[in-house]
């Protein structure tokens, strides 16, 4: 459906086909008023999912609003790919905001022991309503990134960080400030947190177990390098999204390296 058909339907709390085949039908006052009140929003820039407070991810309906970023289609990706390297172990999700990851693991992996993290307790709010949503158990904590993790612990690190330099956040197309700046804000390159995961992640994962992250547009290079000062991983993988982006970078933990 097209978003005013998404709209609409939702509003007049019908199908799309119900839409087309009842176009005689008057919208009433209160409706009307609502309509309008929508339309208003999303003339403004605001994201269509923040004005239905949900949106589709992996098959799955998740709650957003303003404290999460929206899940893309491209993340389903990084899910995909997880779910083929674990199956039943322990995973870690950094900074899950909506918690689209670690849901939908958890739907995929039902026997898997899932972790999932994140600094904002908003966010985590959500989170966990989208777990009781989709019938799932997800152990979220509110933390940054690994502080409070226990070591050597997990066979799978997941993490979609933020990626998008300072500077080009205010550039940014209007839909996309509406959400969440500690979302967006990866520091002045865009690198930091893969910094910060790519550090510490030796300590929690497992020998051979994996690391993978989702980057953006043409930070492959900039990444590369950071995995290469580090002697602990290496890289196993780049996927690439539905546009041939470089998008999923996938490293193991190497065996019998310095773990400290």
């Amino acid at each position: 459906m097209n978003e005013a058909e998404l709209l609409f339907s939702q509003l007049l709390s019908c199908d799309r086909a119900s839409l087309y085949l009842n176009r005689e039908l008057h919208l009433g006052k209160d409706e009307f008023s609502k309509a309008s009140s929508v339309l208003k929003r999303r003339m403004s820039g605001e994201p269509l999912q923040y004005i239905l407070g949900k949106t589709e991810f992996m098959g799955l309906e998740f709650i957003v609003d303003k404290n999460v970023f929206i899940p893309r289609p491209e993340t389903e990706i990084l899910v995909e790919i997880a779910a083929e390297y674990v199956t039943s172990k322990n995973i870690l999700d950094l900074g899950t905001g909506s918690g689209c990851i670690a849901v939908s693991l958890a739907k995929l992996l039902p026997r898997a022991r899932i972790t999932a993290t994140d600094i904002s307790d908003k966010a985590l709010r959500v989170a966990m309503k989208n777990a009781d949503l989709n019938a799932v158990k997800v152990n979220f904590l509110q933390c940054d990134l690994f502080s409070g993790m226990r070591a050597h612990s997990y066979e799978l690190i997941v993490s979609n960080p933020p990626y998008i330099s300072r500077q080009e956040i205010a550039d940014l197309q209007p839909e996309i400030r509406y959400e969440p700046e500690i979302a967006l804000d990866g520091g002045s390159d865009g690198l930091d947190f893969y910094r910060r995961i790519v550090e510490d992640s030796t300590l929690y994962l497992k020998t051979e177990g994996y690391l993978i992250m989702e980057m953006g547009f043409g930070q492959k290079e900039g990444i590369r390098d950071i995995f290469q000062k580090n002697k602990n991983l290496e890289i196993m993988g780049i996927i690439q999204d539905y546009n041939n982006i470089d998008r999923i970078i996938i490293a193991r933990k190497k065996r019998g390296e310095w773990t400290g």
